[in-house]
């Protein structure tokens, strides 16, 4: 019995000293499963070279004119991630904002594209809110995430009055994300 058990015992060990990859889905401050806020987007194809990475030229012709856009997709074709990089004046490019398209990509709060405003303000500190004339904006600081809300999920005093200040507690619970985004500009 004693052999059984100091065998399980070493197993137990063992599988636990065993290093596991981090999870390719897992969001956090400053993280996106391994996309960090020190990447260097010259590394993106190494990074994800199990997938497909598509870069779009910055256009000349509107705001974000010498904003490069790479768009990573599974092999199979599903759309994972829009990254956009820091200026192309800057000599390490690093990733400034990036879209969330995927809903496997999650919080470690478990908040993801399937989870609705209650899920957001029951787990992180919402730090600002923004109407615009077709959403809401909800940002949260503490991971350095936006996201939008359509102005169609509100009531309708403050869906059809643009100017009116949205509060927290006009949201509906059951409002969906439309868009999942982290805003990297500003992190140190």
């Amino acid at each position: 019995m004693k052999k059984y058990t100091l065998s399980f015992v070493l197993g137990a060990l063992i599988l636990s000293s065993c290093s596991s990859k981090p999870d390719p889905f897992l969001i956090s401050e400053g993280q996106v499963g391994a996309l960090t806020t020190e990447t260097d987007v010259s590394t993106l194809e190494e990074l994800y070279s199990t997938d497909s990475l598509v870069k779009e030229e910055g256009r000349r012709d509107y705001q974000f004119a010498n904003s490069d856009k790479y768009q990573l997709f599974e092999k199979g074709g599903k759309h994972l991630l829009t990254i956009t990089p820091s200026s192309s004046k800057d000599s390490i490019r690093t990733p400034r904002n990036i879209i969330i398209h995927d809903e496997r990509y999650t919080t470690a709060k478990g908040v993801s594209l399937n989870s609705t405003f209650k899920d957001i303000k029951g787990n992180y500190k919402i730090s600002k809110i923004e109407g615009t004339l077709n959403n809401v904006i909800v940002f949260v600081n503490e991971i350095d995430a936006y996201f939008t809300i359509d102005r169609e999920e509100l009531p309708g005093e403050v869906r059809f009055n643009l100017s009116a200040k949205i509060e927290a507690v006009q949201i509906p619970d059951d409002a969906k994300i439309k868009y999942f985004m982290l805003g990297w500009e500003n992190v140190e």
